[in-house]
């Protein structure tokens, strides 16, 4: 089998190689030669001999059978070939197979020997997570127990801050609030939640906002910490003085988050320097006092002494007599600068300007100043180098101590010659500048010395150091403040040796004696429907009572916006407006109404203030004002000027009279002084005591709260609160009846009036200390209406 397989492959190759035409001819021959053999031996065999036909035979059977030969053994060959060659590429593959079963087989050895290393990694890391795993429990119980401590921590915190009385307090880049403390939550009337994401300015006014972000702007242009003190107000109007301290916030990182802040109240320290200030001034007041009691005396021993030096003396008893005369109009000088001196410093100087013939004071001026010089053996010259007004407004007493001052300085520090005052006015629409000038012949005052006799305590001395006279140095400081409070100044020229020139300057208003007004007719009861417009209630009880005792119906609002909303014109025959609002003023609701309707009632504006000039409330819609607290004659005034359409004629009418039953109790001074009897005789004759009982309750019950949030702006030194909450006090008082309180809390409320800041403490003490016993008089004096 395996021969012919080599034959054939042989076969096959010699096909292939001589090409299928060579191999058939060669196939050809090879067949006809065999046929030939085959013949001859098979004819030699069966015949014994071989004929050419024989031959021939064979030859043409070889040539026939040559063509099939060659086509079976080429389509063999083909067969073959393509067997061999599908042979060939089955190895091919089957070697690419194999090559590809090795390649992989390695490969798999690979991936075996990977796998087997991974697994060992995977053990690996097995056994690490399950270390990290345990780590990590550990960590978050750490942590767990981390956060459970910081939670505890953060609640001690927030306890220890919410506990604290500080303000503690953060706000981020954008200056909004980010956190704070209970004492926060407590001054903004905001909770944490609230208050977080706001402003300064959501939360404060306008004024206190301001002054906030201008500092915080501070510390982030500046990145350094800031510390300053700020009034804060609370919700209910009390001010409290801060020390505010801020500092810049920042991350771990560096990155800074925005601002810390914290708040120590200060007010009580204030307020303790103020009571310690008060403690001097009271001190200081111990000695006016003093000062006082012992010019009692001193005035006698004067009066004596002068009594005395016009009798008939020897000359040594003559010189002790005006020894003893000089010596005490001296201690009388020390007495007044002592008195003085207390006024300034506890700031309670004041002026009471009134109408004072001037020539008249000229001429006083001249006789005191002769007989001061005379006593000194000392010239004494009087000159008016103008025309004098007849009649200016001035304090005469403060003008006349000022004179006094500097004439009694001038004879002081002249041993010869004289003394001079000359007085001159210049008059410029209806104002007239006044000039004094002293002048003396004296030791004069040094020109290094000229810019200090001014100051407190200040005295002239040589260049030994000797005093040249005795005074107490306060004089002349006195005089300059008063001086200037009259709208002038003192100044001063001098030589050492040639004397003194002191000036003068003021500037009063011309005036003349008043003429008295005729008192004003009063109404009947007539039924008016009346709109009022008032926020307190005191007032408004008072206010209220009285008109409907007078037959009136009364309306009331609280608020401008309240106001506007219950308005009807066609409603109301008068309405009441209060200038001081909440939310606005007087004169805006009456714009507003005006604005609003073609037709409207009377306006009247209701003001605590003493009216003293109705134009402003005239022009600005108005069409007349009465002060508070109302009267009968005031309001029934107005209703028949503005109401009635007709007046009443003088038999028709009928005028309301009210009778005082008990005048005769109610005349001790005190009482008169302390209450307002007119109002209170007029307006208890109409209601009765029990509305004023009530009112009187009432006030006792806002007083506290007023007083609370005066001491406050006191503190704060708000100008503008203490002028609002005096108008209450005010207000509340006159509604009652209380004059002395009312006036002295007008004057609280007044910071026009001349150095009202200097004399604030004391209204403000009056009106704390004096109130419960004004209110014991008017309690007394309403048991006596009974």
């Amino acid at each position: 089998m395996k021969q012919i397989k080599v034959l054939a492959q042989y076969y096959v190759d010699l096909l292939v190689k001589l090409g299928l035409v060579r191999f058939s001819l060669l196939l050809a021959l090879a067949l006809v030669a065999l046929a030939v053999v085959v013949q001859i031996g098979v004819t030699l065999v069966l015949q014994g001999e071989v004929l050419d036909i024989d031959i021939v035979r064979s030859v043409f059977f070889g040539l026939l059978i040559t063509p099939w030969a060659v086509y079976f053994l080429s389509v063999v060959v083909d067969q073959l070939e393509e067997s061999r060659q599908r042979l060939s590429k089955l190895v091919t593959k089957l070697e690419v197979m194999r090559s590809r079963d090795m390649q992989l087989n390695k490969q798999l050895q690979d991936n075996i020997s990977k796998l087997s290393q991974e697994i060992e990694e995977r053990e690996k890391a097995e056994e690490a997570r399950q270390e990290a795993i345990r780590d990590l429990e550990n960590e978050v119980y750490q942590r767990e127990n981390a956060q459970l401590e910081l939670a505890e921590q953060s609640a001690l915190l927030k306890s220890f801050l919410d506990a604290s009385p500080d303000l503690i307090y953060h706000r981020n880049e954008k200056g909004q609030f980010s956190g704070c403390n209970r004492a926060m939550e407590e001054l903004t009337n905001r909770t944490e939640k609230q208050l977080v994401g706001l402003t300064p300015r959501d939360v404060y006014s306008e004024e206190i906002a301001r002054k906030i972000t201008e500092t915080d702007q501070q510390v982030f242009q500046n990145n350094v910490p800031l510390t300053y003190e700020q009034w804060l107000e609370y919700p209910d109007g009390r001010k409290a003085i801060f020390e505010l301290r801020k500092v810049p916030f920042y991350s771990r990182d560096g990155r800074r988050l925005g601002l810390m802040g914290f708040g120590r109240d200060i007010t009580e320290r204030k307020q303790y320097q103020d009571a310690q200030e008060k403690a001097s001034r009271d001190k200081t007041a111990f000695i006016s006092t003093i000062s006082h009691e012992l010019r009692t005396p001193l005035n006698g021993i004067v009066g004596l002494s002068r009594m005395l030096l016009e009798t008939k003396l020897d000359q040594e008893q003559s010189d002790y007599m005006r020894t003893i005369h000089v010596s005490a109009i001296t201690l009388g000088h020390i007495f007044n600068d002592i008195i003085d001196m207390d006024k300034s410093d506890r700031r309670r100087l004041e002026l009471m300007p009134k109408p004072l013939d001037f020539h008249d004071f000229v001429a006083e001026m001249e006789n005191i100043s002769a007989l001061m010089a005379s006593q000194k053996g000392l010239r004494f010259d009087l000159e008016r180098l103008s025309e004098l007004p007849e009649c200016i407004e001035v304090d005469g007493t403060r003008l006349r101590q000022v004179l006094w001052n500097l004439i009694s300085n001038a004879t002081k520090f002249t041993k010869d010659g004289g003394v001079v005052m000359s007085v001159s006015s210049e008059v410029d629409d209806q104002q007239a500048h006044i000039t004094f000038e002293v002048e003396d012949s004296g030791i004069g005052i040094p020109a290094t010395e000229l810019d200090k006799i001014f100051a407190m305590y200040y005295q002239v001395k040589d260049e030994d150091d000797n005093l040249h006279a005795v005074g107490t140095g306060i004089g002349l400081s006195v005089s300059r403040q008063l001086v200037q409070m009259m709208g002038g100044d003192i100044t001063v020229s001098s030589e050492v040796g040639e004397g003194s020139t002191f000036t003068v300057t003021i500037t009063v208003p011309l005036v003349e004696l008043a003429v008295e007004e005729e008192a004003l007719p009063v109404t009947p009861q007539i039924s008016l429907n009346i709109f009022m417009v008032e926020d307190i209630e005191l007032n408004i009880t008072v206010a209220k009572a009285l008109l409907e005792s007078l037959g009136h119906e009364v309306t009331v609002a609280m608020r401008g916006d309240e106001a506007l909303s219950m308005f009807d014109p066609e409603a109301y025959d008068l309405v009441l407006l209060d200038i001081q609002l909440p939310d606005m003023t007087g004169f805006d609701v009456a714009a507003k109404l005006r604005e609003r309707f073609d037709y409207l009632p009377a306006l009247v504006a209701l003001t605590a203030n003493v009216i003293k000039d109705k134009s402003e409330y005239l022009a600005k819609g108005m069409d007349d004002a009465l002060s508070k607290p109302l009267s009968v004659k005031a309001i029934t005034e107005v209703i028949q000027r503005l109401v009635l359409t007709c007046p009443l004629d003088e038999e028709e009418g009928e005028e309301l009279v009210i009778e005082n039953k008990n005048s005769q109790i109610v005349s001790d001074e005190m009482v008169n002084t302390l209450l307002d009897l007119e109002m209170l005789t007029s307006y208890v004759e109409i209601v009765g005591t029990k509305p004023v009982y009530d009112s009187i309750a009432m006030f006792e019950d806002k007083m506290p709260e007023y007083i609370a949030i005066l001491d406050s702006n006191m503190t704060a030194k708000d100008q503008d609160g203490i002028k609002f909450e005096a108008h209450k006090i005010k207000g509340a008082a006159g509604s009652i009846g209380l004059k002395h309180i009312q006036q002295v809390a007008q004057k609280a409320q007044s910071p026009e009036l001349p150095a009202w800041w200097e004399n604030i403490n004391d209204w403000v003490d009056e009106i704390k200390d004096g109130y419960h016993n004004d209110l014991k008089v008017l309690k007394d004096w309403l048991a006596q209406q009974e």
